[in-house]
């Protein structure tokens, strides 16, 4: 199994995440702050999901990466190849999505001098205190809705870049660096308009878990939000998901695509 898939993908993970964790945080101050669980993190997880991509392209089509563009697969092949990579790299992500959510949510302690101290000391204390509270399982907390959210997602991904980059490039050969960025950054976009609703109820799963339920389940979470809050819950956060997606993914396909023809 070729290992150059997944190196490339730990290491444009890690540059997408630099450029788009201001984005995440959403704050006005300190926007790098806390970096080095991310970096960790979603590099692992896009080694996982590119690397689980290409393999499964391989598997289907005996055509290694470099041959692609003269001996194209299919886009059946592709969205089958992204909803592989989407279903590993689910419960790869599930307990680092976990924390970092709670993280991001907790009150932050630095607003007053003597405020309660943070509920979380830090991403190691986070997942010491979640695996106590709520047992092994709590770890994997909106697991099941992360899987249903990215199945699908990741295989429109993998589509429109790839739908893109063909369109745009003359027939056999690589795209240029301008049609790697744009293809890139819209596959972003395409895939969080896709996401963002099971990406609402799984934040609000996976923050369940901090005092009494108040959801029994992924189905009594949607019906009980979309009663309280209407339809516009679903795609709440649609915007700034957008405006971090495409800076993000194009960066992250730019240097996908230049480790793995460097390397090849």
């Amino acid at each position: 199994m070729p290992v150059e898939e997944f190196m490339a993908g730990w290491i444009s993970g890690a540059l997408g995440l630099v450029l788009g964790h201001p984005f995440d945080t959403v704050k006005l101050l300190g926007f790098f702050k806390g970096m080095s669980f991310p970096i960790a993190s979603i590099a692992v997880v896009n080694s996982v999901l590119f690397g689980v991509y290409s393999n499964t392209l391989l598997a289907l089509t005996a055509t290694s990466h470099q041959e692609r563009r003269a001996q194209p697969p299919s886009y059946t092949h592709v969205f089958v190849a992204g909803c592989t990579g989407g279903v590993l790299q689910a419960y790869c992500l599930a307990p680092f999505d976990l924390i970092k959510v709670r993280l991001q949510n907790q009150t932050e302690s630095r607003v007053q001098p003597g405020s309660p101290q943070p509920r979380y000391r830090g991403p190691v204390h986070c997942a010491a205190t979640i695996f106590q509270e709520e047992g092994p399982r709590g770890l994997f907390r909106g697991a099941w809705t992360l899987m249903l959210r990215d199945t699908p997602t990741l295989g429109i991904y993998f589509v429109t870049y790839e739908g893109l980059c063909r369109q745009y490039t003359p027939e056999g050969q690589n795209p240029s660096s301008a049609t790697v960025l744009v293809a890139g950054g819209f596959a972003g976009i395409a895939s969080w308009v896709t996401a963002t609703p099971l990406d609402v109820i799984k934040s609000r799963m996976q923050m369940d878990g901090l005092g009494p339920k108040a959801y029994h389940g992924l189905l009594d979470c949607m019906v009980s939000s979309f009663r309280q809050e209407g339809l516009g819950v679903f795609f709440r956060g649609l915007t700034i998901n957008s405006a971090r997606a495409f800076p993000v993914n194009a960066v992250t396909f730019l240097s996908y695509e230049y480790f793995l023809y460097s390397w090849g």
